[in-house]
């Protein structure tokens, strides 16, 4: 039975198994992916047959990436990463592409047919590099700062490699012009008009349509609705692309540049990206389905000749340009070393190259085995090369990385008036702050006066790790929603323990709550506004603004140690009430002898340095949020202190 059904079956079934086996040996999931096609392929064990409609499928999640790298194209980004980019990456690119080439004339090849070669194979692989620099503690050194410049140029280089490779055929084939679709047989100018109108429809739409249908979807606090418009989104554009005959990643890639500096970025990074997975999987394995071992094995040290001389080529440009931008011979050798595999957009651009007549057939399969096997070899070499210079990465990261310039220390789930207070303070001091909110209507307010937030729901875990979760120090949780508070702050702990939590509470009760799921520091929303208003009241009255001042702090700090004092009642409620009647009238007592003393020339500790660090830090140890006042030691001085 040779259906669709049993076709992802299989392949479903060969990449979890092989996948899991590949990662544990060291050589990441995209070449387990390709053994897995491999094994069930139709020249080992032939186990799917006919696998053009699960690849036709299989090839929209090459379309999700391609939109979700437009995603993160914005221009902050691009300015950030200009000199890597415009600098080592295009360097990289063109002088490898154009050796490659060189290389190929001189084999025989045409010229066209050695230009679409030398450009496709100067790609390298993004899910492996990274993941192998991550692993190896490099991602934030100067090797990974190089090699994500690299890498992002070369995803970007995708996009017109795909308009331009249908040039490099020597004849149309009828794959090419049935890409014509609606427009086959007509004119070229009149293909060409259309594609103009088809790009300039999507620009205008993206900037004037997009954003408000987004709103509305949001609006609906419905995420499946939201998910199903992301993909309607890709889908939409992919086909009004084919219709036209431009590239269908094409058109994903510019909605997704579209968006990039939407506040709805975030959400639909995290709501697409399990698809793009999905299917990018499912292509790889159907790559790997379409590997030609009789070609293979007929011609085994050709083969073998093109991975090691691809290697060789793509290494040496690689640290010699490495050392134009100023990395040291280890470093550049190692860059080189990482980088000098075929990427997955290969398979992609050989895919097309043979569709479009471009390269023929059994040499495109020829060329697809050379990239799978140099993927393959990638981790081998790195351990051989970090064997042979005695150079092993060290695990701590490097400080004050390029590329890690816009990862927040902060980040704020929240912005409506208690967030937006935090987050000015933080961000005129100068730390960097990533901010979700999942009210439209706030977004739509803060943006028009300026000010940035993403939207999204911050319970979710996918979402606070797109917003920087992972590498922040702090989360100060502010949104007025006291179940969800209490939801996320267990989530957080949970998922991303390293993080210190800073929580908005209701009430009483309410901070006692999040402090038992986990929060680290609790601040009652009204609490110090009631204070503050209260110190006004005594001036109105006839105070001294100091002493008004010193009795909201006196009663600050009582009160913070009765909160501590009924900490361990709180969970029961005849309890917890015996215990406020009990302490209550006890408190006042102190606090009004304690007031009673504030005579001019009185001694009182509220402006030592010291207590005052202890009132705002804490002083009772990890996840207390109160301090014991009987503690701090007296100042002999009534002159306030600088902080």
């Amino acid at each position: 039975m040779d259906t669709v059904l049993v076709q992802v079956f299989v392949y479903l079934a060969a990449a979890v198994l092989a996948v899991p086996i590949a990662t544990r040996l060291g050589l990441g999931s995209v070449l387990g992916y390709l053994v897995a096609g491999a094994i069930v392929g139709p020249y080992a064990l032939n186990l799917v047959g006919n696998a053009s409609e699960v690849g036709h499928i299989a090839e929209f999640g090459v379309v999700i990436l391609l939109f979700l790298i437009g995603l993160e194209v914005r221009p902050a980004l691009l300015w950030q990463l200009r000199t890597v980019i415009g600098g080592f990456g295009a360097s990289q690119l063109i002088v490898t592409g154009f050796l490659t080439a060189g290389v190929a004339m001189a084999l025989g090849m045409p010229w066209r047919a050695a230009l679409a070669i030398g450009f496709v194979l100067a790609m390298s692989s993004t899910a492996i590099v990274l993941q192998m620099l991550d692993e190896k503690g490099l991602r934030r050194r100067a090797v990974g700062r190089s090699a994500f410049g690299v890498l992002l140029f070369q995803d970007l280089a995708v996009i017109p490699l795909l308009a331009l490779l249908p040039l490099a055929a020597v004849a149309q084939s009828s794959a090419a012009v049935a890409s014509d679709g609606f427009l086959a047989g007509e004119p070229s100018w009149v293909k060409l008009l259309a594609s103009l109108a088809a790009v300039a429809g999507l620009v205008v739409g993206g900037r004037y349509l997009l954003r408000p249908l987004l709103r509305v979807i949001a609006a609906t606090r419905l995420r499946e609705l939201f998910t199903a418009f992301a993909l309607l989104l890709v889908v939409a554009v992919a086909l009004l692309m084919e219709l036209v005959g431009l590239s269908p990643a094409l058109g994903a890639f510019l909605a997704g540049v579209l968006l990039a500096e939407s506040e709805y970025r975030r959400e639909l990074e995290t709501d697409i990206e399990p698809f793009r997975g999905l299917l990018l999987g499912i292509f790889f394995v159907t790559v790997g389905a379409g590997l030609n071992f009789g070609l293979i094995l007929s011609q085994p040290a050709i083969l073998a000749g093109l991975v090691v001389g691809l290697m060789i080529l793509k290494g040496a440009v690689l640290t010699l340009i490495g050392r134009v931008f100023h990395l040291t011979w280890r470093e550049a050798g190692m860059l080189g070393t990482a980088l000098s595999q075929g990427g997955e957009f290969a398979f992609v651009l050989l895919l097309l190259s043979a569709k479009v007549g471009a390269l023929p057939a059994p040499l495109a399969a020829l060329l697809t085995a050379v990239v799978a096997l140099s993927m393959a070899a990638t981790p081998v070499a790195v351990a051989a090369y970090e064997r042979l210079t005695r150079t092993r990465a060290r695990a701590a990261p490097e400080p004050d990385g390029k590329y890690d310039a816009g990862t927040p220390e902060v980040l704020i789930a929240g912005y409506g008036r208690f967030g937006q207070v935090v987050t000015r303070v933080l961000k005129a001091n100068g730390h960097k702050t990533s901010v979700l909110e999942n009210s439209v209507e706030q977004i739509q307010l803060v943006r028009r006066f300026g000010s940035n937030a993403f939207y999204g729901d911050a319970g979710r875990i996918d979402l606070l790790r797109a917003a920087g979760a992972e590498s922040a120090k702090i989360l100060v949780l502010a949104i007025d929603d006291r179940e969800k508070a209490s939801e996320i702050v267990e989530i957080v702990r949970e998922t991303f323990p390293h993080l210190t939590i800073l929580a908005r509470a209701f009430d009483r009760r309410h901070a006692y709550e999040l402090l038992e799921r986990g929060a680290h520091v609790v601040e009652r929303e009204l609490f110090e506004g009631g204070l503050a208003m209260a110190s006004s009241a005594l001036v109105a009255l006839g105070w001294r603004a100091y002493r008004a001042e010193r009795a909201a702090r006196l009663f600050r700090r009582h009160d913070l140690r009765l909160f501590d004092e009924l900490r361990d009642a709180w969970s029961d409620e005849a309890a917890y009430a015996t215990a406020v009647r009990e302490s209550s009238p006890r408190m006042e007592d102190l606090l009004r002898a304690d007031i009673a003393r504030l005579q001019p020339g009185a001694t009182d500790s509220g402006w030592d340095t010291e207590v005052r660090y202890r009132e705002m830090r804490g002083a009772d140890g990890p996840g207390r949020a109160v301090i014991a006042p009987d503690t701090v030691a007296e100042d002999e001085s009534d002159t306030p202190k600088a902080l």
